[in-house]
């Protein structure tokens, strides 16, 4: 059938809206994947008919080639998510060689207007992977709970489904929270002291220096919010500490945790989980009435997940109620149980039970024994694979996160292991509930619960594999971010992070075993190296800083020098640093080191790299000469041999000339560079560690926009900022967002006189800024606040020099200082050496004015009989300041006009040519400032609304004016 749009489509308890790509159940909606729901559509298109694989994998994945498994995967996940099976209804059936068919009633109706969940940027729950069964009750008296409560923890054993229960209540929350909810895995952290750190990353919120704890609190002092913390129970101390800190610090915060006991915070109300409710034993019940208890529920359907032709009976089902019982109506064992179904039987399974769990009792809600009772399941499941999937189930406890099929055989082949047997292996475990499957939009990942994951590492630890298995685990993760390395230049953004992204924690924790724990030290350093385009493009820098530099100490103390190595490393710091410290004394040092290493031994691609690097740090310290100096040393070295080389080096040359101050000779080339990357396609965003890395496109865009804006171009200037920012949106840089904001958009706003706009733009800087860690353009977006939005103005340290101090005169002349007209007069101001100009004339006019005022003010008390009008104090004040005064304004700004002419820089020559005729005006040479300002004002096609030239039109008006009086 045709799916339109207007249309809703019904079936069990979910309405699927087709135009909107909106599934819901009851009134909430259910979040499902891209390609479970492309799959999903395609089923109720053909709803009746059976689907083959290949149709479903052409109509689903268009564009790339994948494997059958994705397809399987992908079609469980979807049936989970739906609860295929839920009171014995099926959706979604496989036809043995033939596909799949949607089988289920649906009913149609006109679709109403629906408004799509809260976006996603407000959370970042996790797609529900299965339905919850039994818990409803218990989550709809927690979302009233929270809100007087404050904060709740979810008290039970493993496997009970605390967090099943936490992410259904903030799940149903979505949109009732003004600035969002953020969950919290404590899982994967050991250390307590990485708590605040990691919330803070959370929170987009980058700790510098100082208590990260005090610095969240600051934060999340006026936000509304909810956090979710999952997994307490190893840190339980830590998490108090910062549940008591939120409560009194941050009044609209709410907190809900999950932990085997309770945090003993002060404030905490505790919501103990009890096991789902079982059939009685005692009672003689009907199949609908026993069904009516949600562990038979939950048993059932996941019986019919893991065995497509399951159907209970009438004659088993006491067997299945007994089974229930047995495992005390603890969710995760019933799943370990059904997944045995097939292979078992129930009676088979009972017997299975009676043999294994005779010594716990039946019905002992005790939360030890149900703890003994999951402890058991485990290990009746665990004795229920064969050896190879044994060794495979322990092996991956070693990681920490989500992992491919390539990356379990990597660590788990081995003694026992054939490569052949691992996908065998891994299939079992997903169909046994011992392992799940994370989704993709092109791969399949899978992972362990954490008390699996807890299970299994208890193993690995009595075989006495752990050490080597951490190895290999480090050896995979080189493996992979060598392999992400490579394909970082010619790989889409979207698809390079989901594929090397979620390894985050498990690059962590192989940095944390071999750079600091008991595991390779060379691994360590290879794997750090390595590493660098994983740590760029996720913007962490900060982080990365220093896992270099320990990589570093150890590399120097290492009896083999490694010289490549090194290089690789200085360069990886430098850059680093220069986005959190800029040029700091550590950060030129860093490329320093690398270029001096690179001439040692000849390597022509590290002493290119490590000028670009330093080339970078000259032009935000205002090293204008030096950078194009440096600039020029690319052809010496022979850098345009290599074309996507070349690319860069021309752009960094842009740079240069632009703020050297030749803003025509800027423009041409970056013209050209522009045109080069259209013609090559983008392929290298970054050029493989040449310069301070942002993405090509944006950092051309970004710097033409600045010349056009110079040049008497502020609307073309304005669209082509707005371009390089949509475009590290659209590829989501952190760093590349933050350059092109700093540079272009925020200031061209600005200058345009948008001046909402420069405020939106200032608070998306600060924003973007701290999540990533990019303190040097913090601190400028701080100086911005000063002038473009005093609400989100700090106390902050004056720049000592540098570019920062060049930008606020731009935008506002009072910011001009000695030191600064010191650079302009000696050349060294490049780009605003002209605009610094033109600010110190209307300096000393401001000071030579205000000081004629307080002299006419003086006489005038000091000689209240005087006349004021005609006398020669009332004289002077009428003029400009003292006569030399104004010859001095006078020749600054003839000065400032004329490197304006010289550097193509019209909008300067604009702004010194208003200041100076203002300046004749005013000492009634109303004819030579027409004639100064006419021809300037008419030299420009657009930008008539800006602030400038409607300062121009209204003065030229006067000045036509006062010649006809």
């Amino acid at each position: 059938m045709s799916l339109s749009p207007n249309q809703a489509i019904g079936f069990g308890p979910y309405r699927i809206y087709t135009g909107q790509r909106l599934v819901m159940e009851g009134d909430q909606p259910l979040r499902l994947g891209r390609r479970a729901m492309d799959i999903l559509l395609m089923l109720l298109a053909h709803a009746g008919e059976v689907v083959s694989k290949q149709q479903l994998l052409a109509g689903v994945w268009p564009d790339s080639v994948v494997e059958d498994i994705n397809l399987r995967v992908h079609m469980a996940a979807l049936r989970k998510a739906l609860g295929d099976g839920q009171a014995g209804q099926r959706y979604i059936i496989t036809v043995a060689q033939r596909g799949y068919s949607f089988v289920a009633p649906l009913t149609m109706q006109a679709s109403e207007q629906r408004l799509r969940e809260a976006a996603p940027g407000r959370h970042n729950l996790p797609l529900r992977h299965t339905r919850m069964i039994g818990r409803q009750p218990l989550v709809d008296s927690l979302m009233q709970q929270l809100p007087l409560q404050r904060c709740i923890t979810l008290v039970g054993p493993g496997g009970i489904g605390k967090t099943t229960v936490a992410l259904r209540v903030a799940e149903q929350l979505i949109g009732r929270y003004r600035d969002g909810i953020r969950l919290l895995d404590l899982a994967p952290l050991n250390d307590p002291v990485l708590i605040a750190s990691q919330l803070a990353t959370l929170l987009n919120l980058s700790v510098h220096d100082g208590e990260p704890l005090a610095a969240v609190i600051n934060d999340v002092r006026e936000r509304q919010m909810l956090l979710v913390i999952d997994n307490c129970e190893h840190l339980i101390d830590a998490v108090a500490l910062l549940a008591e800190s939120l409560l009194r610090g941050a009044p609209q915060v709410h907190i809900l945790a999950t932990s085997r006991e309770s945090l003993r915070a002060e404030g905490e109300f505790v919501q103990r989980l009890d096991s789902l409710d079982c059939p009685p034993a005692t009672s003689d019940l009907d199949r609908e009435q026993a069904m009516a208890f949600a562990a038979l529920q939950l048993f059932v359907e996941r019986a019919m997940v893991a065995h497509e032709h399951f159907e209970l009976s009438d004659a088993e089902l006491p067997l299945a109620i007994e089974i229930c019982r047995r495992l005390d109506g603890i969710p995760l064992a019933l799943e370990l149980a059904a997944a045995q179904v097939e292979s078992l039987g129930l009676s088979g399974l009972l017997q299975q039970w009676q043999d294994h769990l005779h010594p716990l009792a039946a019905g002992n809600h005790h939360r030890h024994a149900r703890h003994q009772t999951l402890h058991a399941t485990l290990d009746w499941s665990f004795n229920l694979l064969t050896p190879c999937e044994q060794t495979c189930l322990r092996r991956l406890g070693v990681f920490r996160g989500s992992f491919s099929l390539a990356s379990a055989a990597a660590v788990v082949v081995g003694q026992h292991i054939e490569p052949t047997e691992v996908l065998a292996a891994v299939t079992q475990l997903v169909a046994k509930s011992l392992l799940n499957v994370d989704v993709g939009d092109e791969q399949v990942f899978y992972r362990l619960l954490d008390t699996t994951r807890h299970y299994a590492l208890e193993k690995l630890e009595h075989s006495g594999e752990r050490e080597t298995l951490r190895e290999r685990h480090a050896e995979r993760y080189l493996t992979l971010m060598e392999q992400a390395q490579t394909e970082w230049e010619h790989t889409p953004t979207t698809q390079w992070l989901e594929r090397y992204a979620r390894g985050l924690e498990d690059l962590r924790a192989a940095l944390d075993w071999s750079l600091h724990g008991a595991g390779s030290r060379p691994l360590g350093i290879r794997l750090t190296a390595t590493s660098a385009a994983l740590w760029q493009e996720l913007s962490l820098l900060k982080e990365y800083g220093g896992h270099v530099r320990q990589a570093l100490t150890l590399l120097a103390g290492a009896e083999q020098p490694c010289p490549r190595l090194e290089i690789t490393l200085q360069l990886a710091l430098g850059s680093a640093c220069y986005h959190t410290w800029g040029g700091s004394p550590e950060t030129i040092e860093a490329f320093t080191q690398a270029h001096a290493l690179a001439q040692r031994h000849h390597d022509v691609a590290g002493q290119l790299r490590a000028i670009s690097g330093h080339l970078a740090v000259n032009l935000s310290c205002g090293h204008y000469q030096a950078a194009l100096k440096q600039s020029e040393q690319f052809d010496r070295l022979g850098g345009q041999d290599d074309p996507l080389l070349s690319l860069s080096i021309h752009r960094l040359r842009v740079l240069a000339l632009h703020f050297a101050g030749d803003q025509p000779q800027a423009r041409i080339s970056a013209e050209q560079v522009i045109q080069r990357m259209a013609h090559s396609g983008y392929r290298n965003r970054f050029t493989h560690g040449f310069g301070v890395q942002y993405d090509q496109s944006v950092a051309s865009l970004t710097i033409l926009a600045r010349v056009l804006w110079l040049q008497g171009f502020p609307e073309q200037a304005w669209r082509t900022a707005r371009q390089a920012l949509d475009i590290a949106v659209q590829i989501n840089h952190g760093t590349s967002i933050c350059y092109t904001l700093a540079l272009a958009s925020c200031l061209i706003a600005h200058y345009n006189g948008d001046s909402k706009t420069a405020r939106t733009l200032l608070q998306l800087l600060l924003e973007q800024a701290q999540k990533h860690s990019v303190l040097l353009f913090h601190t400028w977006g701080q100086h911005y606040a000063q002038v473009i939005d005093g609400r989100l103005a700090q106390p902050v340290t004056p720049a000592d020099n540098g570019l920062i101090k060049e930008l606020m005169v731009t935008l506002d002349a009072r910011y001009i200082d000695d030191a600064l007209l010191a650079r302009a007069r000696n050349g060294a101001a490049g780009w605003s050496t002209a605009e610094v100009l033109r600010a110190e004339a209307e300096r000393l006019l401001a000071d030579d004015a205000g000081c004629a005022q307080g002299r006419l003010r003086e006489q005038v008390r000091s000689d209240k009989s005087a006349p004021v009008c005609g006398s020669e104090p009332a004289r002077e004040g009428n003029r400009p300041g003292t006569v030399d005064t104004a010859v001095q304004a006078e020749a600054l700004l003839q000065n400032a006009l004329a490197i304006a002419r010289s550097q193509g820089a019209l909008a300067w020559e604009l702004r010194s040519a208003t200041s100076l005729a203002q300046l004749w005006q005013r000492q009634s040479r109303h004819r030579e400032a027409l004639d100064l300002l006419t021809p300037i004002y008419q030299r420009f096609s657009e930008g008539y609304a800006t602030p400038d030239l409607r300062k121009v039109r209204l003065l030229l008006d006067a000045l036509r004016g006062q010649l006809h009086t």
